[in-house]
């Protein structure tokens, strides 16, 4: 199995602007998540929208390539990158890992653990869930939640706290149902990453604004591998200061 992970990186972040470049004691954003990326998989290339980054992954000998800067999404984006990679180099990838360009603590552990969700030859994308710890996860519409069926794979993606737990006070519900909230990382098998970006946006997906509910609705199987580590993305100015604390802490 011949695989490539993809970084998709935009410079025109609404809530901050150029945050791949953001320093991260000494480093770049972009350069900590392509060398977590690198202790894994051999090829790691990242696809930006824009030359000043480009330029920041030639500068620590990285490899990138330039993408439209008029996609929706990252998956678009990372379709565009592996069409002009396969072109250019003239090799062939079986399986995608799309590694999100804001996520500098990303852990080895789990890209392995997406990998090897492609040991189901049924699994046509492959993601990450983790186990609801609090509560108030539940409630979060900013943490999609995920139902999951036989040999893991998903059957539903929700904002809301799904499921329902009748007869049981809303308090309550983490203590009834091992629920489980979605870790944006993503695989997919080259064939079904092509066929998923020509694809238009279903009801659910637009409802739930959650493109993951189109490749569902369209029979493709979602392979989930259950991680422990927590994610910990980029929104923000924020979020950065509070990521370089922990960073200071572990050293």
């Amino acid at each position: 199995m011949k695989l490539i992970a993809i970084i998709p990186a935009r410079y025109a972040s609404t809530r901050f602007p150029g945050k791949p470049l953001a320093d991260m004691r000494g480093k770049t954003m972009i350069q900590r998540v392509y060398e977590q990326a690198s202790r894994v998989l051999g090829e790691v290339w990242v696809a930006t929208d824009d030359t000043r980054i480009e330029e920041a992954v030639r500068g620590f000998q990285g490899r990138s390539m330039l993408t439209s800067a008029s996609h929706t999404s990252g998956t678009d984006r990372v379709k565009e990158a592996l069409d002009k990679i396969e072109k250019s180099t003239g090799r062939q990838f079986d399986v995608i890992i799309n590694i999100q360009g804001d996520e500098p603590l990303i852990q080895p552990g789990q890209i392995e653990e997406l990998i090897g969700c492609f040991q189901d030859p049924e699994a046509h994308i492959a993601t990450l869930i983790k186990p609801v710890t609090n509560n108030e996860e539940i409630f979060n519409p900013n943490l999609p939640k995920v139902i999951t069926g036989p040999h893991h794979r998903a059957i539903y993606f929700s904002r809301s706290p799904v499921p329902y737990i009748r007869n049981h006070p809303s308090e309550e519900w983490i203590h009834h149902f091992p629920f489980m909230k979605h870790i944006g990382m993503y695989g997919y098998r080259s064939k079904a990453l092509r066929e998923i970006t020509r694809l238009a946006p279903s009801s659910l997906e637009l409802a739930e604004s959650l493109e993951q509910n189109r490749w569902i609705e369209q029979g493709y199987c979602i392979k989930t591998a259950i991680t422990h580590h927590e994610n910990h993305p980029v929104d923000t100015p924020q979020d950065l200061e509070r990521i370089l604390g922990m960073m200071h802490e572990e050293s």
